[in-house]
């Protein structure tokens, strides 16, 4: 299932090489989300989480926007079943929108 949605981007990551002989090549993104309350206690605010899409080409398409974050993205997400009634949920598509306004 595919779900379509604005998110706050704050950090934009490539990371690419090799290791133990195998090339790898990725870009991160850290997207804002709720920080959700646990048995251990209450919380307030959001926090980071990072998504992994693409090679670390698609930094390039993002590095003009560096003195602009935090940014608002359009984003596409994959939800699938996983075992044990898991999900996973896997970027898939992020375009940006705007620059988020800084807190005064």
């Amino acid at each position: 299932m595919r779900i379509p949605m604005q998110v706050v981007v704050h950090g934009i990551k490539e990371s690419a090489g090799t290791f133990e002989g195998k090339p790898f090549s990725s870009t991160t993104f850290h997207c804002e989300v709720d920080l959700k309350e646990n048995g251990a206690g209450r919380s307030l605010g959001r926090v980071t989480r990072p998504f992994k899409i693409g090679d670390a080409k698609e930094f390039d398409k993002w590095a003009h926007l560096g003195a602009s974050f935090p940014i608002t993205a359009n984003a596409v997400f994959e939800m699938e079943a996983t075992r044990e009634d898991g999900t996973k949920l896997s970027l898939v598509e992020i375009t940006p929108a705007a620059r988020v306004p800084k807190a005064a």
